[in-house]
């Protein structure tokens, strides 16, 4: 099984929550927080500054969480996705994009009641814990839990496997 370790970036500001816009490899956008895959060696927490500002050209000095962590497991394809979901509490700089990775191609503040349509394209996991982190504002973890069923992209199954409280 493979594994990987993801930091998601949770940054709120005047008009409302992060998202970036990336580009998959099979041609299709879709919409998420800022982050991605922490590199060997590195912290969660640095591995998520160093991703954040590199899709972002944003600076977060300080974080608060994780708010979430997702476990997702696709035994077909043979892999395991960990993501932890930090809230940036102190950012500066200005929004620019000029991922090195090429897989961010616009980011922007979405108003928050946006969210929702905007992630709709995404997977749940991805979406769900957004979603009602949005509509309650927790300040401890919770955990989420999901079993990707198939093999290929376009006719997986997604099970939440735990509530996610």
């Amino acid at each position: 099984m493979r594994q990987w370790l993801v930091g998601g970036g949770i940054v709120l500001g005047p008009d409302g929550l992060l998202l970036v816009r990336n580009r998959r490899r099979d041609g299709r956008h879709d919409w998420s927080p800022p982050g991605g895959v922490i590199d060997d060696g590195e912290t969660l927490l640095g591995g998520l500054t160093r991703e954040v500002r590199e899709e972002t050209g944003l600076e977060v000095q300080e974080w608060a969480g994780p708010l979430y962590v997702i476990h997702a497991v696709a035994p077909d394809m043979g892999w395991e996705l960990r993501v932890e979901a930090h809230l940036a509490v102190a950012v500066s700089g200005e929004l620019t994009v000029d991922d090195p990775d090429g897989i961010v191609v616009d980011a922007c503040y979405v108003a928050e009641g946006d969210c929702g349509e905007r992630l709709a394209a995404n997977h749940p996991w991805v979406r769900e814990p957004l979603i009602d982190w949005l509509g309650q504002r927790w300040d401890s973890v919770r955990s989420y839990r999901y079993q990707v069923q198939g093999a290929a992209p376009g006719s997986i199954e997604v099970t939440r496997t735990s509530p996610g409280g």
